[in-house]
């Protein structure tokens, strides 16, 4: 499989559950850094700007760009939290992942895939699974930030956190604004691989009282390849009914990962 290929399944399961809202306010980030907070008030404070909600519906635009090419698309999609993301591109691709699952199929060349986490998580080096990835693109810590021993430090506009004690397989950067205690960044680097996995969240908004991402950029660098996604965030309600449908139909080829 190509790294365009793979890199491309990975970002359009990994984005589909960020957000924005019709009429929400953008937020202005105006919060100064505090050179006495400490790093366990730091990881405090952003474990209470983790948002709460039932579901999620909306629209999001994605735009993916690479040698100096760029492809945009507008997914539905549906999400209940800790549960269920379901994506729909006009009924022709859909995806569905669940804490056990992840599965799409395209009636464009009748293929399917039905799995797990398992490729996800030997491609990135480290165990991933469904509350990691809703972590990610809610603009919260990948990682359960209690579980671990961090440095703090700071640049002109975040704080940055860091395990005092890297992983073997990959090193982890947050960079947490000091408005709302959301992520500005995270990364995931793997030297050993030349493999990088950079979100910057460029902007957040309001949405019924509740901070989340409304524009987003991700990079994913493998050796000397690129790719680059750029999300719009559009239209979405929390809080309603949703149903994922989602059955891959007879005869389809199954992609082997």
């Amino acid at each position: 499989m190509t790294f365009k290929t793979r890199i491309s399944f990975i970002l359009i399961l990994l984005t589909i559950v960020i957000s924005g809202c019709k009429g929400s306010k953008t937020i202005v980030s105006n919060g100064e850094i505090d050179t006495k907070l400490t790093a366990k008030q730091l990881i405090k404070n952003s474990n209470k700007a983790n948002i709460d909600f039932k579901s999620l519906v909306g629209r999001l635009k994605v735009e993916y760009v690479q040698d100096q090419k760029s492809k945009s698309t507008t997914l539905s999609f549906r999400m209940e939290k800790d549960s269920t993301i379901w994506m729909s591109y006009l009924g022709i691709a859909k995806v569905l992942i669940t804490p056990t699952r992840v599965a799409f199929y395209n009636k464009w060349d009748n293929s399917y895939f039905d799995g797990d986490f398992t490729y996800l998580s030997n491609l990135l080096g480290t165990d991933l699974d469904f509350e990691k990835v809703q972590n990610m693109l809610l603009g919260q810590s990948l990682y359960n930030l209690n579980d671990d021993k961090y440095d703090i430090s700071a640049n002109d506009k975040s704080y940055i956190l860091q395990p005092k004690k890297q992983r073997d397989l990959f090193e982890l950067f947050l960079f947490v604004n000091p408005s709302h205690f959301k992520m500005d960044s995270q990364e995931i680097s793997q030297p050993k691989d030349k493999r990088i996995l950079h979100i910057d969240y460029l902007t957040y908004q309001e949405v019924d009282k509740k901070t989340i991402p409304e524009q987003t950029k991700i990079l994913a660098i493998e050796d000397d390849q690129q790719l680059e996604i750029n999300l719009e965030l559009k239209s979405v309600k929390l809080n309603e009914d949703v149903r994922f449908p989602f059955t891959i139909p007879s005869g389809y080829k199954k992609i082997e990962l």
